[in-house]
């Protein structure tokens, strides 16, 4: 889950990490208890380029706070619309540093990176020597924090002893809340040797929200902000509206199948309207969960046709394709052609009991695209 500034912050705040003080406002309501001035407001979005796009503003006044909260929830910035804001006091006075923490898959290992200098530019850090600092390490709380340590060891006071007890805090927090990634740029360091995190990008494993009861919560609290991982929690699968004016419903198994799959209908000039791992093995007999699939489907504007595609293993096609049809007539509200490319164990009985509802099985993927295409021409006639 990539969550916004505004949660990471709070989340770091409640471990004891130092933030700027701040409030949450969604525009048409902001808020009044305001943190003592001047203010930054910032877009709350999960994707990054904010300053550039003009969606981070420093103001003097509340009403210019009101302005700008005004419009940058107008703005969408990297195909994301921007729904709520940060206001959050300025630091000034203060040094920037950098610091992330990151898992790296391959190498079964955390990776720290650090510098002594943040901002908007740390991606060019990497092409000057000695500014961006770099370790492996085991992906555990002390050899992070001891990384982060060696990394720091020969940058001047106050930065050292900063930049140690981030590594550290951090180090502890990342592993609480099972990230995979923990970004602090800036990180203001105080004249004092005090640091706080400017900002926070934090990336957790959807998959831990099971034993996450922190994470779960603000789930919850927060499920308009994280749809998709809400959706997740309560039906176990991965639904994502990819494209609001997509005519294409997909019905699909296997995250990466789900992936290339829409890859493919894009190459062929098609508009998918999500993504889908439903997760066949999960189903156990219960057409709930198709149920919802389709109903969400069915809330596409344009979707004009549903393109079933599953590869099954364990899943039995025969036992699918009488939950398939159970859930279709739950859903009557989408009246729409469905094409199904099914492979797999039970392909026979699959074509026996959906070919007794007037919806053929095919087998090659080709033959499935060109169904969906007469269908969408025979729609636009």
């Amino acid at each position: 889950m990539y969550l916004l500034e505004h949660d990471a912050k709070e989340l770091l705040a409640a471990r004891g990490i130092a933030v700027p003080d701040g409030v949450l406002t969604d525009g048409a309501t902001l808020a009044t208890a305001l943190p003592a001035g001047p203010w930054i407001v910032k877009a709350q979005l999960a994707a990054g380029g904010r300053g550039k796009a003009g969606g981070i503003r420093k103001t003097r006044t509340v009403e210019a706070v009101h302005t700008a909260v005004s419009e940058i929830t107008d703005m969408t910035i990297r195909g994301c619309p921007v729904r709520e804001c940060r206001i959050e006091r300025e630091i000034m006075g203060a040094q920037e540093a950098y610091f992330s923490l990151m898992l790296d898959p391959a190498a079964a290992s955390a990776r720290v990176l650090l510098a002594a200098r943040g901002g908007m530019e740390i991606e060019s850090m990497a092409a000057e020597g000695g500014l961006l600092r770099s370790a492996a390490c085991d992906p555990d709380e002390p050899s992070i924090a001891a990384a982060a340590a060696r990394l720091a060891g020969d940058l001047a006071p106050p930065l050292r002893s900063a930049l140690t007890a981030a590594g550290s805090a951090l180090a502890a927090a990342f592993c609480a809340y099972e990230c995979s990634l923990l970004e602090v740029n800036p990180l203001f360091v105080m004249s004092d040797g005090r640091w706080l995190a400017g900002d926070a990008k934090m990336i957790t494993d959807d998959n831990a929200l099971p034993r996450q009861e922190t994470l779960a919560d603000l789930l919850e609290r927060r499920a308009g902000a994280y749809p998709e991982v809400h959706l997740k929690l309560h039906h176990g699968c991965d639904y994502v509206v990819v494209d609001p004016e997509g005519e294409i419903g997909l019905l699909t198994t296997g995250a990466g199948l789900s992936m290339m799959l829409i890859d493919e209908l894009r190459q062929a000039g098609l508009r998918p309207y999500n993504f889908l791992d439903v997760r066949t093995g999960g189903l156990r007999g219960d057409p709930a969960r198709l149920v919802h699939v389709l109903d969400w489907i069915a809330q596409g504007p344009r979707v004009k046709v549903v393109l079933v595609n599953i590869f099954a293993g364990i899943t039995d096609l025969g036992e699918f394709s009488r939950l398939l049809l159970t859930a279709l007539q739950a859903v009557p509200q989408l009246k729409v052609p469905v094409v199904a490319r099914l492979i797999g164990n039970g392909i026979e009985a699959a074509r026996t009991v959906l070919g007794a509802a007037g919806i053929d099985v095919v087998t090659d993927l080709g033959i499935a695209v060109g169904r969906v295409r007469a269908h969408l021409d025979t729609s636009a006639a």
